[in-house]
């Protein structure tokens, strides 16, 4: 088979000075350093939104950021899947991320209907938005494979209800998501929220990402 006719190429670059083997992979494959976040919800919890705040956040930071759904039905209550990628160089990638780094459930309804931990890396990261133990959501044997710290918990939708007023949990998540992954720092993600949100709504907003950001760093 020639060169031209692979899907996948790989190629083999050899470092002398630094004894340094690495491996560069074609347009098909994302770059190492690349990281890749899913965010699975239901139509009226702000999915897409999340991750255009996402995205947002990593930009402010001098980061390389893309935000997009997945095309569906979007009404009140039906299955919404959202994508974020935050790179350090370009990002060229396009289609969605199967294989994430990073998984954020604002839905914890959704394990009864999707499988929303396929595809997840070895030893990726985990956020629900929920204040059930995982027992009692029955998925702690699939989280019992990831380690400790890169796994939690946050009742996101009561903090946007004491913080908001309304149970909308995207920006609470958001919160969470950079205190348990480190990806974002907090004053980025309050940035990012008073750039969609104005006024009163962004102060209660950012109270609430405040809010769950401190939860995931104390658990």
């Amino acid at each position: 088979m020639r060169w031209w006719m692979l899907k996948q190429i790989a190629l083999i670059v050899i470092n002398k000075a630094a004894g340094v083997v690495a491996l560069i992979f074609d347009g098909n494959r994302r770059a190492l350093d690349m990281f890749q976040i899913r965010i699975h919800g239901r139509g009226g919890q702000g999915v897409v939104s999340a991750a255009e705040m996402m995205s947002t956040a990593a930009f402010l930071e001098g980061k390389h950021a893309q935000a997009f759904p997945s095309f569906g039905s979007e009404r009140t209550g039906a299955p919404v899947v959202s994508y974020c990628r935050i790179d350090d160089k370009e990002i060229r990638l396009r289609e969605p991320i199967l294989d994430p780094d990073a998984v954020i459930i604002q839905d914890p309804t959704l394990f009864q209907a999707l499988d929303v931990f396929q595809g997840l890396a070895p030893g990726g990261f985990v956020l629900i938005n929920s204040t059930r133990s995982f027992e009692e959501l029955g998925i702690s044997q699939f989280l019992d494979t990831l380690p400790k710290e890169h796994v939690c918990a946050v009742g996101a939708t009561e903090l946007a209800i004491q913080h908001v007023g309304r149970p909308v949990p995207n920006a609470a998540l958001l919160g969470g998501f950079a205190a348990i992954t480190g990806r974002l720092h907090f004053k980025s993600v309050d940035a990012a929220i008073r750039k969609k949100f104005g006024g009163r709504i962004g102060d209660g907003n950012v109270a609430a990402a405040l809010a769950a950001f401190e939860a995931v760093q104390a658990a």
